[in-house]
């Protein structure tokens, strides 16, 4: 019978309790569970030091996927932990980048029943992680107002529909109206592919290829390939910031002149000063920043 320890936020609503309970009941079927409740890193810390060799299932969104990776990763016990999620989040984009059902009790199945697979994992010169997606430009500015929008509009739904999940459009479409452009040299692996003397709208960086609840903003990024993929969009004028962005809707944008897509396994950004948003997560100002991909990083329980 698997063991599996279930980390969930203790801060979840109603509606995520009753999903938690649905997969449960599908996962104690099967298996021996543990759920663990943690509202900050001290409590995620302390239970993942119990762990003991079980698969840690993270019920949540890409923000609890990003915590419970810190931690492991910090503890360096992740290159020997599998994990599992259960998308309970607002946009759960990694989910939707790796084929896990957004369907609680199918994704509870593919717990029990999916392949353990190496998966890829970002890491900056500073420690830091991204497991999904990093971006600056006008993508970071879009995720700073949409955050706001996000907050407001999170409690506000009918049934399954949460109009949070509206935030990162919202913030794009106010961002769209006034982009601004930065002069950033973007290297990758060593190689300069964009310096100062040519403006950009936005840089991403994809171990996942969504963002925002479902942006393809690296349509073909693939966490298992081994390999960073970098879209820079150099779409700065009137006219290519509005093609840019109805573009980038359908997940074409990639198809632009103006839009260089590269593959790499390390890249720096620097110049003007820029916001990042990691996995979601906003911080900046600031003026350098460089990743690199650790390949295999983890295993995580995946469709076979």
């Amino acid at each position: 019978m698997q063991s599996l320890l279930v980390i969930t936020n203790s801060d979840a609503g109603t509606s995520d309790e009753e999903n938690l309970a649905l997969a449960l009941g599908v996962l104690r079927q099967e298996a021996s569970v543990e759920v663990a409740r943690t509202s900050n890193p001290g409590e995620l810390d302390g239970v993942l030091h119990r762990a003991g060799g079980r698969t840690v299932v993270v019920a949540g969104g890409d923000g609890s996927m990003h915590a419970v990776i810190t931690a492991l990763h910090k503890r360096h016990e992740l290159a020997d932990t599998t994990l599992g999620l259960l998308p309970m989040g607002t946009g759960n984009d990694f989910a939707r980048g790796n084929d896990i059902p957004l369907e609680i009790e199918d994704a509870a199945r593919l717990v029990l029943s999916g392949e353990a697979r190496p998966v890829d994992l970002i890491i900056d010169e500073t420690g830091n992680i991204v497991v999904n997606n990093v971006h600056v430009g006008v993508g970071a500015q879009a995720s700073r107002r949409g955050a706001r929008w996000k907050s407001r509009l999170g409690s506000v739904g009918v049934g399954k529909v949460n109009l949070g999940k509206l935030g990162y459009p919202i913030g794009a479409a106010l961002s769209a109206f006034h982009p601004p452009e930065w002069r950033l040299r973007v290297e990758l692996d060593g190689k300069v592919v964009n310096d100062v003397d040519t403006p950009v709208l936005m840089v991403a960086i994809g171990n996942g290829g969504n963002v925002g609840g479902g942006t393809e903003l690296n349509p073909d990024a693939d966490t298992e390939d081994g390999l960073l993929d970098v879209m820079v969009s150099r779409a700065v004028e009137p006219l290519a910031k509005l093609g840019y962005v109805l573009r980038l809707r359908k997940g074409e944008h990639d198809q632009r002149d103006d839009v260089l897509s590269l593959r790499g396994t390390s890249v720096k950004v620097s110049g003007d000063e820029f916001w990042l948003s990691a996995d979601g997560e906003i911080s900046g100002p600031e003026r350098s920043r460089s990743w690199r991909l650790e390949r295999a990083a983890y295993s995580m329980i995946l469709p076979a």
